[in-house]
């Protein structure tokens, strides 16, 4: 890919007298969006279904792409029509890229805006719907609309009227939207393979836990039935107990100094001062809130069943939803592996289906539940090896997630730099480009 600084410019720029983008080349006038564009308001036909404007910026038929999560009106009151090659500006989700050129023909709620070229050969729609979607992305279109309406993040096709936009000639428009339409795809393709390339390195990680919370190390020791469906087979010289029969649950009181842990879906248990504090309620008075101490299994009974199980890194307190459980005999137990193990159990969605079996619709695992499971128990020296290799293997697969993670949010920058300097005429898209 070329960096931004190797495309070619325009040969001159002039102010754009805006405050978004500095300059503009000489060669594109400005226009207000209401002399390029008019709203759509056409009737709905019988055959028409339902057109939505997703926040990637793909606006098609609501059944192309997925039908959960919608809410369904009675009465469509005020629904329109919508055509292909529509410009449709979601008013409430604007701001966080939600426009973009419809594919389909339908209908859609009236909060969405339809805007059709005034003038055809004029203004092309793919191109300002690339140029609105970069200024929504920038933050632009929410700072609009909130110095409009307080405390709203709308932006209506009155605002989108009344921006003063670039019109370069109608053929740039179309090699501009051409080439984004190219480079954008090859740009996400290029994600998606590193997106596939972090789950099979998750799914590496699962597998390694798997493999060896359950058999151990030694690919040749004998094996024998555990008598448990769950457990399956273990090598000869494990026991299988309850979990009562290796843990207790722990109910010690808070003090003053303790800070609120948190058990994540990762299975990391640390403060939350550790890790973030936002996206959490927190209780005006704490009942029931409990002492947790380092070293200690935590279980998450609303969230066990997505992982959320782990050994907590720090002393602290934490909300009554928390089972938090100690060896009888540290002598003998490391609380890690069990973390592993049952976390093992959560990911194969066993902990879930357990928790269903005993309570119809509720996911919840309590000490209760865990207390009755049948659980493998190696002996000490083989759980702490068996913890190290995977910690010792994670460690290594982390670090190439890590890595692929960089090299995408890389990507993911050069793309909108890419848009942001094509639609503003930062940089001049010639039509071999498209070509090549």
């Amino acid at each position: 890919m070329l960096s931004i600084a190797e495309f070619p410019k325009y040969e001159a720029y002039k102010d754009s007298k805006m405050t978004w983008v500095s300059e503009f080349p000489e060669s594109w006038r400005i226009e207000k969006g209401k002399w390029l564009f008019s709203r759509a308001e056409r009737p709905v036909r019988s055959e028409d279904e339902i057109v939505t404007c997703f926040r990637d910026g793909v606006v098609t038929l609501r059944k192309n792409r997925r039908t959960e999560g919608f809410t369904n009106a009675m009465k469509e009151h005020g629904y329109q029509g919508i055509r292909k090659g529509d410009l449709v500006i979601h008013a409430m989700d604007a701001f966080a890229g939600a426009i973009g050129v419809s594919d389909s023909d339908g209908k859609s709620t009236p909060v969405y805006a339809a805007c059709v070229p005034r003038n055809k050969g004029e203004v092309l729609p793919e191109f300002y719907a690339y140029f609105l979607r970069d200024m929504a992305l920038s933050g632009f279109v929410a700072s609009l609309a909130k110095g409009i309406r307080e405390r709203s993040t709308d932006f209506r096709f009155n605002d989108f009227a009344n921006l003063d936009l670039p019109v370069p000639l109608f053929e740039e428009q179309r090699i501009i939207a051409k080439f984004l339409d190219k480079k954008t795809t090859q740009i996400d393709e290029a994600i998606a393979i590193k997106e596939q390339q972090i789950a099979l390195l998750k799914e590496r990680k699962q597998i390694i836990i798997q493999k060896t919370v359950t058999q151990g190390l030694d690919p040749n020791v004998p094996m024998k039935d555990s008598g448990v469906d769950w457990v399956g087979e273990i090598p000869a010289h494990w026991e299988v107990r309850r979990g009562k029969y290796i843990f207790k649950k722990e109910s010690r009181p808070v003090r003053g100094c303790d800070e609120v842990v948190t058990c994540f879906r990762d299975g990391q248990v640390t403060l939350r001062s550790n890790r973030r504090s936002d996206g959490f309620t927190f209780a005006i008075k704490e009942h029931g809130y409990q002492g947790v101490r380092k070293g200690d299994l935590v279980i998450h009974a609303m969230d066990a069943f997505a992982g959320a199980i782990g050994v907590s890194d720090s002393d602290g307190k934490s909300s009554p939803v928390y089972a938090v459980c100690r060896p009888f005999d540290r002598a003998q137990v490391n609380s890690k592996y069990y973390a592993l193990y049952l976390r093992n159990l959560a990911l194969n969605g066993f902990i879930e289906s357990l928790a269903k079996g005993i309570r119809e619709r509720s996911t919840d695992f309590r000490f209760k539940d865990f207390s009755e499971l049948f659980l493998p128990v190696p002996d000490l020296l083989t759980q702490d090896q068996v913890v190290e290799e995977i910690e010792k293997n994670h460690a290594v697969i982390d670090a190439a997630i890590s890595e692929l993670l960089k090299q995408i949010i890389k990507v993911v920058e050069y793309r909108s730099t890419l848009i942001n300097s094509a639609v503003t005429g930062k940089i001049r898209i010639t039509p071999d480009m498209v070509e090549a």
